[in-house]
């Protein structure tokens, strides 16, 4: 399929070979005024800076709170149902503001709208903490949440349109650090809190400088505009990617409107990837939110608790560069999802038989399985034909998937509340782990969303 797409974008009048790419890019951006060769080898390695430095953002504001899930309920007062929304706000923020990406990147640019993500990141992160209430808690959450949210769909634009030449390799990278970002934040929020005095608002309270760091490397890509300060995106020809941005030569932007839009709701493969997305997401919150818990009620002390919980996030730091890389040079994706949903079973077996005895065995099993994150990422690039066929189904994929992953962490925090054990919420996990190897084997089938489409005509 990589060879395929780069013989589809090479054949029509957007093109990126690498000298064209580097043109194009120059009128997209800052490299406008950059007049040579080194000033915009320089604005690219500040892409993949930044590219970098957003994805250790996407997870800290989660993990962190997992870690730390029992002294915020305690601090604010929580019930165990309360706590289940929390957890479930993630996925509810991603799919809400997750569709608002592309309308707003071609509204003010890409660049400025994952600058404003980082941004809101990090107040989020600031306030959230000394709210002092559980809606206040709620609120600030929720604007940490729509960074990540419009960055988690247009993060994949940004890695299309700057390196469409290495797409695997940069989805790869960009996962990678993702998953180090979750893996880190789950390690050290515990002992940080304790070397800040036990205050559990000061280890929430920090994630945010990193957030607040995040922001610099893309304020230079907040000009990604037209001439004269237009207030959308300008390129003389879209990028492969289409970005957010309406093109010209085709009247088509990434949000399917114009001439050429892409009925994305007429193709199985999309919907089976929306699905295969949420039921991942599912899995992936649970962890987040109550891996650790888990494991503290089955009598591993808290910072053991957490280092298990980073152990479970961190396993996709080295498997989220390698099962892109290996997705991309198979026509069918199935034997990769159904290796990781067998890992997830065994993984929720394992904490419903021996939490404690086999805890480090059962977070690298469940960490493994975790990685149908970056898996699903890459299928995203690999079921369309076109660059704005892969910017659509990156939005409906994941504002559809999140969607479904909504009721997941709730309905744990209330089975795990009215039955007073984790027994009805792991076999619910190992249940929804069925159905997620089955769409994602129709997912990982060689074909493309365009052809589903104009076939259903």
């Amino acid at each position: 399929m990589v060879s395929k797409e780069t013989r589809t974008t090479t054949s029509t009048p957007t093109s990126m070979s690498p000298s064209t790419s580097t043109s194009i890019r120059s009128s997209a951006g800052p490299q406008s005024e950059a007049g040579g060769t080194a000033p915009r080898a320089w604005l690219t390695r500040l892409v993949v800076v930044g590219i970098v430095l957003a994805a250790l953002n996407l997870r800290p504001a989660i993990s962190s709170f997992g870690a730390l899930l029992e002294e915020v309920r305690d601090g604010l007062g929580m019930s165990g149902t309360l706590a289940g929304v929390l957890t479930s706000l993630p996925s509810f923020c991603f799919a809400l503001f997750g569709v608002m990406a592309p309308r707003l990147a071609r509204r003010f640019g890409v660049g400025a709208v994952v600058c404003g993500g980082m941004a809101a990141i990090a107040a989020g992160l600031a306030i959230r903490p000394y709210t002092g209430t559980t809606a206040g808690f709620l609120a600030a959450s929720a604007l940490a949440l729509m960074g990540i949210a419009v960055s988690n769909v247009l993060m994949p634009v940004v890695v299309k349109r700057w390196f469409p030449d290495r797409v695997g390799s940069m989805t790869g990278l960009y996962s990678m650090a993702l998953s180090l970002g979750t893996g880190v934040a789950a390690a050290v929020t515990v002992p940080m809190t304790e070397a800040l005095g036990g205050s559990w608002q000061a280890g929430l309270t920090v994630w945010a400088v990193l957030a607040a760091v995040a922001v610099v490397p893309w304020l230079p890509l907040v000009r990604e505009r037209g001439p004269g300060g237009d207030q959308r995106e300008a390129s003389p020809a879209p990028s492969p990617m289409q970005s957010s941005v309406p093109s010209p030569a085709r009247g088509t932007s990434v949000t399917g409107q114009g001439a050429g839009a892409l009925r994305i709701t007429r193709s199985r493969t999309a919907w089976a990837l929306a699905v295969f997305f949420g039921l991942q997401a599912t899995a992936a919150y649970v962890s987040m939110g109550w891996l650790a818990q888990i494991f503290r009620d089955a009598g591993v002390p808290a910072g053991t608790a957490g280092l298990l919980l980073a152990v479970t996030m961190a396993m996709g730091v080295p498997l989220a560069f390698f099962i892109p890389r290996v997705a991309t040079r198979l026509p069918r994706q199935g034997p990769i999802v159904i290796f990781l949903g067998v890992c997830g079973l065994l993984g929720y077996a394992g904490l419903w038989l021996a939490p404690a005895g086999g805890a480090w065995v059962w977070a690298v099993l469940l960490g493994t399985a975790n990685c149908s994150f970056p898996l699903a990422l890459t299928m995203v690039g690999m079921r369309a034909r076109t660059g704005a066929g892969v910017a659509q189904l990156s939005a409906f994929a994941q504002s559809t998937g999140y969607l479904i992953s909504i009721p997941g962490p709730l309905l744990v925090g209330v089975l795990y509340q009215h039955s007073g054990g984790w027994g009805l919420p792991l076999a619910l996990m190992a249940g929804l782990m069925l159905p997620q190897m089955v769409v994602g084997v129709l997912a990982g089938r060689d074909r493309t969303v365009e052809d589903e489409a104009e076939a259903a005509r």
